[in-house]
This record gives structure tokens, C-alpha cells and sequence, in this order.
């Protein structure tokens, strides 16, 4: 595990992006080498269709929203690689996507290298204020915690970015391109604007009241009182001005000075509007916190399912260890199509099981022992699997099995209530030379804290709910500590096949992004779905819970078949929001995003099939 500090700030003349901040705008004029503006919306010009999936060669990017997809393709158009297109991508997202992305929050990057084979990756977590103790979600007057709704929008809530430490890194150790460069469409779409489409509007319009509690988010997302209208303009000026600062002076301009001064401020001092009833809690950060962020590099999760090598995210991420574990107890077990119901039901368990060993063991592995070697190995899964009846479900919540477990033998660890939000953002990118990028990046909650840093242009991220908020055991992986990373589900994955990329995906869903994943590999590997067939599926999440989550059309396809086993259901509207890419024979990429959910998404390739 490395550490990676930044780098100070650039001041050579050579570094300096090209762009004239004027009132009520910028105006971009970047040099040759560079990306001179964003296509679409950024320019000006109609949109092109946006597909949910895509064919052809030369590289392909997916993501949830048509304008980063289109971003990220043009980077790819004109030479750079993955790393460079996904970083472009992924400052697109924070501008289109501001209430699940951007540069107030934090993720995770997985890369493969495709001259080396190596797989790489860049925990970009959030961290808990130096200044907060274990106790600090305990309402000191009552002796107990804050009740989960009311800390989210808080300074309380808020950990310290990563997102932005994330792209220097990724460009510094993978990329061709300057953090300018890749910044650089992102300000132009953010000072001219894009098109409201009515997922932006629907999840403004859900926040409404907890947006109108601080004026400088009122005044950015609630323009003259209520949320944008569908088909009108969005202009983000301010945070088109941060960019450019960020991109003119190196990421140093936002972890120190006057940027992290005013963070700092709105964390320990947050600003609300008269006569708000919303119980807004003062945070611990300081401008110090900011300074002294670091991401760390460290090694994939890896696994062997059906042959081919499932990389992921270590701890502080659960995903990786989660989604293996999850693959590994379904190796025990034949799954097809000729027989789907019982394909389910088995995933259902083997998920269970999972979510239990990973509430009893997983957390931030500065901080505590994670055992991540054995929760991926085999021999441990086989253990898992031995207690599973092929014909009937258990009983929920399971235990944790110990992890000098022999044969069946188990031990009672319940799982840790789950508070992660579902509002989070995918992207998948493959070059043409073969790299590869699976990155997840969020905000947490839809639009985070719900505190935009005034006159900055962004929101900043209540990731720190992802912490338990009382102790669920002695040995409480996941409790509040100075300078730790709260445990996450983040799940970017790279399948290889033969040392090749196969498969590039993740989701959004909180919790249920582990499900997702894993549904939509075992649907792909197993069930004989095509990629656009597996991402498109019904879906439904099992989490060690006494009930399994579900979507409508899942309930309405097997609910029926599932019964028998002894499942039990309960409705969720949405669960994830896919972005995959597959290689297949001869180099053929096939790119797909949601054609639905979240409004759809958009999947492009370089060169289409024909």
C-alpha cells in the first residue's frame, strides 16, 4: 500500500491553460494539443443520438450521462488513453452530475495497464477530520445518536474530498494528458451550460426543501425559487471559475488556501436559511484536513470465477472483497438459464453470506485488521457455500462465519446496518491500445450534504454517514475515527480473460451496487445473457437482510418462481445504474449503459460497427 502526496501547484507558463474568465462566462482557447472545447451541449451544437449501447472499435466509454460519454470519447478521438478520457469523464459528470459527482466527494480507480498486464488502483476515499473522535454522531445531550436523516445534511456529514487528488494521481502514474487539458471541456460545459433533462429535474425537485435550507444552494439549483425546468439551460459559472483556477494553478489551489479556507468554513459553520426547521449540525474540518490529504495506491482484489480473473476495489471499499466472496461461493454451484429461478436463489445466498462476513470484518485497513486474503479465498468461500440449502432459503440475518471456519461451522456476527445512499456515478473506459479504466465516483446522497461551498459552484459529500453510527460490536470495523475512511460498496471491476480485458463495470446503488455487479456478471457468464441483455435485466438486491430488495419487473418475472424457496420481497423503484464495456472476438467492443434507469445512459465507441 502507497501513500501518494501531491504535487505543489504548477506556475510554468507551459502549464498555464489557455482560457479568459469574463463576466457571465468563460471563453476557452486552448492550445493545439489540448481539447479546445466540449462537443455538444458545451458548443452549442444539436446533440447527437445518445445510445445505451454501442459496437465497434478504437476505444469506447459509458457513463449515465450523454455529455461526459461524449467528453470522454472526444479525449479518445484525439489520442489520449484511458486514464486521460476517464479523468475528462469524470470532471464532465461532476458538471452534468452534480448531485452524485464532482469535486466536493470522493471514489474509487481501478486501471489495467495493457503493456504490463498490471492491474492498479487509487483509493480516493473520503477521510474523517483529524478532529473527530469515535463519539461524534452521539447527541451529547441525550446520550444517544443523531438520528440518520437529520446528520446527513450537516457539516457533520461532510469527509475530506478525494476526487480531485484522484485525477492528478490517475494522469501523474497512467495518463498522457495534463490535468488542464482534461479540465478543459468540463469548464466550457459547466460556463455555457447543458440541457435539463427530467432526471435532473426530478432529483432536484426531491430536494428541494433540504437545498432551499442554505442560500448558496438555493441560489445555484433553485433558480427564482423552483427547480430548472426540463428542456431549459443549466449554467454553472461558479464552478466553471474553480475549474479553471484548479486547472490554471494545479490541485494545490483547492487543498490549500482560500478554496480549502472556505470548505472549512462551510463544514464547521454552516450558513442556513431563516426559519429553516432542518437541525444542521456543525462539522470538525478544518483547512489542515485538506492539506494533508493523500489517495492511496494499493493492489486489486482478485478472484477466479468460471476461468476468468474478476479484479476489484480493496478495503477501505467492501466491493471488491464482497463481490469476490459473492463469485467464490457461487463456483460451488452450476448456474444456467435452463433453470433461472434456482440461479437466483443461489445468488440471493451467496450474496447474504457475503454481506454478513463483510459487516462483521471490513473497514479501513489503516485502522483495523481486515482480512481480506481469506475472505477471497476459495477454501473459505467453500465453507460459505457448504451451508447452503439449494432448496431453501435461511434465515436472515445470517451469522458471519469465523475466519478459521472448517467444513459448515459458523459464528453469530450480525450485520451492521447499512446507511449508504444510492446516488453515485460509474464510468467505464477501454482505449484502443487495450486499457482499461472501472471508475466509481460519488457524492454519496443525492446532492451529498446538500451544502454548496459559495461562490465555488459545487456541493460537498456526506460520506461520512458511512460509518456506523453506534458500535453494532466489540470489534466494530467501521467506526468514526480521526482520519479514517469510511467503509464503502463501490465496486469497479476488471475482468480479464487470458491476460486480456474481457469486461469493464460498475454502478451506482450504495449497498446495492455489490449486488448489482455481481447480478450483472453472473448474468453475463452464466445465464448466456448478451451485455446489453444483462445490464438492461430486472434486478434485485440480497443483503443479509429478511427481505430481499427488488425492482417491479423482477417481482413481476420471478417473484412467483422465488416464493417456494421461502424469499420474502419488498419493492425498491431502481437499483443501479449500469456502465459496462465488453471486448469480444477480434477486438469488437460493446459498449452498454442503462437504456431505463436513471433516465438512461449513454455508451459510445470510437469507431461504430457497420
Amino acid at each position: 500500500m502507497v501513500t501518494i502526496a501531491r504535487r505543489s501547484a504548477r506556475t510554468t507558463a507551459s502549464l498555464v491553460l489557455t482560457a479568459a474568465l469574463a463576466v457571465g462566462g468563460v471563453a476557452l482557447a486552448a492550445p493545439a494539443s489540448g481539447l479546445q472545447s466540449a462537443p455538444s451541449a458545451a458548443t452549442g451544437r444539436s446533440a447527437p443520438p445518445s445510445p445505451s449501447t454501442s459496437t465497434g472499435y478504437g476505444g469506447a466509454v459509458a457513463s449515465v450521462d450523454a455529455d461526459a460519454s461524449r467528453v470522454g470519447l472526444e479525449v479518445l478521438r484525439r489520442g489520449g488513453n484511458a486514464a486521460d478520457a476517464a479523468v475528462a469523464t469524470a470532471a464532465a459528470l461532476g458538471v452534468t452530475e452534480p448531485y452524485s459527482a464532482g469535486i466536493g466527494g470522493g471514489g474509487y480507480f481501478v486501471y489495467f495497464d495493457a503493456k504490463t498486464g498490471k492491474l492498479s488502483t487509487i483509493d480516493g476515499r473520503e477521510t474523517a477530520p483529524a478532529a473527530m473522535q469515535t463519539t461524534a454522531f452521539i447527541d451529547q445531550a441525550t446520550g444517544k445518536p443523531y438520528v440518520f436523516a437529520d446528520a446527513v445534511s450537516s457539516g457533520l456529514s461532510v469527509g475530506v474530498p478525494g476526487t480531485l487528488a484522484t485525477w492528478e494521481a490517475a494522469l501523474d502514474r497512467f495518463g498522457t494528458k495534463s490535468l488542464r487539458q482534461m479540465l478543459a471541456p468540463s469548464i466550457a460545459l459547466a460556463a455555457r451550460g447543458f440541457r435539463v433533462d427530467q432526471t435532473f429535474a426530478d432529483q432536484t425537485a426531491a430536494n428541494a426543501q433540504r437545498f432551499a435550507a442554505f442560500p448558496a444552494t438555493a441560489k445555484l439549483f433553485l433558480p427564482h425559487g423552483a427547480p430548472p425546468v426540463v428542456g431549459s439551460t443549466f449554467r454553472n459559472p461558479d464552478l466553471a471559475k474553480t475549474l479553471a483556477k484548479i486547472a490554471l494553478r494545479g490541485t494545490d489551489v483547492f487543498y490549500t488556501g482560500a478554496i480549502a479556507d472556505d470548505i472549512a468554513a462551510v463544514v464547521q459553520h454552516p450558513v442556513t436559511t431563516p426559519g429553516t426547521t432542518l437541525p444542521v449540525y456543525a462539522g470538525y474540518m478544518k483547512a489542515a484536513d485538506l492539506a494533508g490529504y493523500s489517495v492511496v495506491e494499493q493492489a486489486s482484489t482478485h478472484v477466479d470465477y468460471r476461468g476468468l480473473d474478476i479484479y476489484g476495489m480493496a478495503p477501505s471499499s467492501s466491493g471488491g472483497t464482497t463481490v469476490g466472496e459473492s463469485l467464490n461461493i457461487l463456483e460451488n454451484f452450476d448456474l444456467s438459464a435452463a433453470n433461472t429461478p434456482e440461479a437466483l436463489h443461489l445468488y440471493f445466498e451467496a450474496t447474504a453470506r457475503a454481506f454478513a462476513d463483510r459487516g462483521a470484518h471490513v473497514g479501513d485497513p489503516a485502522f483495523v485488521d481486515v482480512p481480506t486474503k481469506t475472505l477471497l479465498s476459495q477454501d473459505f468461500a467453500d465453507a460459505r457455500a457448504c451451508t447452503i440449502d439449494p432448496s431453501a432459503a435461511s434465515v436472515k440475518p445470517l451469522a458471519a462465519a469465523p475466519l478459521d471456519a472448517a467444513g459448515c461451522d459458523a459464528a453469530a456476527a450480525a450485520m451492521a446496518h447499512d446507511s449508504e445512499n444510492v446516488s453515485t456515478s460509474h464510468l467505464s473506459v477501454i482505449d484502443r491500445w487495450g486499457n482499461a479504466v472501472a471508475y466509481t465516483l460519488t457524492i454519496e446522497q443525492t446532492g451529498g450534504s446538500g451544502m454548496t461551498v459559495p461562490g465555488r459552484g459545487f456541493l460537498l459529500n456526506n460520506e461520512l454517514t458511512d460509518f456506523n453510527f453506534t458500535p453494532t460490536s466489540t470489534t466494530d470495523p467501521n467506526l468514526v475515527e480521526p482520519g479514517k475512511r469510511p467503509r464503502s460498496s463501490m465496486s469497479p471491476t476488471i475482468v480479464l480473460d487470458h491476460g486480456k480485458v474481457r469486461y469493464v463495470v460498475g454502478s451506482p446503488g450504495g449497498s446495492m451496487i455489490i449486488t448489482t455487479v455481481t447480478q450483472v456478471l453472473m448474468n453475463r457468464i452464466d445465464l448466456g445473457m448478451t451485455l446489453p441483455q444483462a445490464v438492461a435485466a430486472p434486478r434485485a438486491s440480497q443483503r443479509n437482510t429478511a427481505t430481499v430488495a427488488a425492482e417491479q419487473s423482477f417481482r413481476d418475472a420471478y417473484e412467483s418462481a422465488l416464493t417456494p424457496f421461502g424469499h420474502q420481497f419488498t419493492t425498491s423503484p431502481e437499483i443501479g445504474a449500469v456502465a459496462a464495456i465488453e471486448v469480444g472476438p477480434h477486438g469488437l467492443l460493446t459498449a452498454a449503459a442503462e437504456p431505463v434507469r436513471r433516465g438512461g445512459g449513454t455508451a459510445l465507441v470510437v469507431k461504430p460497427a457497420r
